[in-house]
């Protein structure tokens, strides 16, 4: 089948707003988002990046809210805008124009349903089993955004849900992408959702030392590559894109918003928390998105990095990405965001599938001072507009996963 795959829609959900333009704007304002959290009251830290003003029964219903966690709602919400955009909308949201035998769903999360097994979990040592809700274990299963996706849209082909840690994302799009090639589906709606803030999962991130620690000011808190950085704010969010091959795009005359045309997948095998010091699984995967790509790396004009603010990981990844790529431009999105873990690569994949499209890197907010080791053109203060035909988001991950995606504009 044909390599030639095409983003004809994106949609998200993030702290910085609900829709992909919301999310964009923000990002290019260098804003930041990180505020105390009431629900985290008494940890330390005590403040996150959250979706802001949701409402899942306003938005879904009150009966699709009732029976799922927020991480699929995130995933409805995201996925409504994708398809909007693409041009499959009708009432209803079943995608009229489509053979819904052929559409694939993907979706990727660390932690599933997390803050419904912690609620339960809470009602079964307080009030006894005889009150644990019967619908506890289809909001907790991973694969229930796929599912939920699958019903919603009608999508009745292949129905998956990947786990690579705050990799997950990016190989949901990935795994897309390979079923496209293989002609498994004609249409495939892709992307990551999390919602783990909560105090179970902030707690045990705070005792790994990965988050940053207190801050008079949480807004500065996420500082990506910079010389004070000391870990990442926890947050929440997902993004989903419709990609289908571009061939099939054109022909029913879709707007293409850029090219999918590669992806690498590595992993470290060193260490279960802590990425390989030399990048070797990052450089790997980042070799092999080049390669499916038939690219070199002279010809990238832009780098998404998953930066997210801890010392040992933006250090490795910034080293990395200088010895690929000398000069090429950086930013690094989870300044504003927050890192919304299994969402991650697919938010910054949609933040790099509008770069492309709108010629304009998004500065990375809270990037001070930057750390003297890093020797990287990171954009910084205000966007910066360039002509870009090829750009890569790398996401990594817990158990030293790696994924990397090649955008080309359309």
């Amino acid at each position: 089948m044909s390599a030639e795959i095409a983003v004809t829609g994106v949609g998200a959900v993030s702290p910085a707003g609900i829709g992909a333009q919301a999310c964009w704007r923000q990002v290019c304002l260098g804003a930041p988002n990180a505020a105390v959290d009431p629900e985290l009251r008494g940890l330390r830290p005590d403040f996150s990046c959250r979706v802001p003003e949701f409402d899942a029964a306003a938005r879904l219903g009150a009966g699709l809210a009732r029976r799922t966690d927020r991480f699929t709602q995130f995933a409805l919400l995201a996925a409504r805008e994708a398809v909007t955009q693409a041009g499959h909308d009708p009432a209803g949201w079943d995608p009229a124009g489509w053979d819904g035998t052929r559409v694939a769903v993907v979706t990727g999360s660390a932690f599933g349903g997390v803050g419904t097994l912690v609620r339960q979990a809470g009602v079964l040592a307080e009030r006894g089993a005889g009150r644990v809700s019967p619908l506890t274990v289809p909001l907790v299963m991973a694969n229930m955004s796929a599912g939920q996706l699958s019903a919603a849209f009608g999508a009745r082909g292949p129905s998956l849900a990947v786990a690579t840690a705050c990799a997950s994302g990016a190989t949901a799009l990935g795994v897309a992408r390979d079923l496209l090639r293989a002609g498994a589906c004609d249409v495939a709606l892709a992307g990551g959702t999390e919602a783990a803030v909560d105090r179970l999962t902030a707690a045990a991130f705070a005792r790994l030392d990965a988050l940053a620690p207190g801050h008079q000011d949480p807004a500065g808190a996420s500082r990506p590559f910079d010389a004070e950085r000391r870990g990442f704010v926890l947050a929440e969010g997902a993004a989903m894109l419709v990609l289908e091959r571009l061939a099939d795009a054109r022909a029913r005359g879709a707007r293409v918003l850029a090219r999918l045309v590669g992806y690498g997948a590595a992993a470290d095998a060193y260490h279960p928390t802590t990425p390989h010091p030399a990048g070797l699984g990052l450089e790997l995967a980042l070799r092999r998105a080049l390669a499916d790509a038939g690219a070199r790396p002279d010809e990238v004009d832009h780098v998404n990095a998953h930066a997210t603010g801890t010392p040992l990981g933006d250090l490795a990844e910034a080293r990395t990405l200088h010895r690929l790529f000398g000069a090429t431009p950086v930013t690094a999105t989870k300044g504003a965001l927050g890192h919304t873990l299994g969402a991650a690569g697919a938010i910054e994949a949609v933040l790099t599938v509008l770069t492309v499209a709108e010629g304009l890197i998004p500065p990375t907010a809270n990037l001070v001072k930057q750390d003297p080791e890093i020797e990287l053109d990171v954009v910084r203060d205000a966007p910066r507009p360039a002509r870009i035909e090829l750009a890569l988001s790398d996401s990594a991950g817990f158990g030293g996963q790696n994924a990397v995606l090649a955008f080309a504009a359309a």
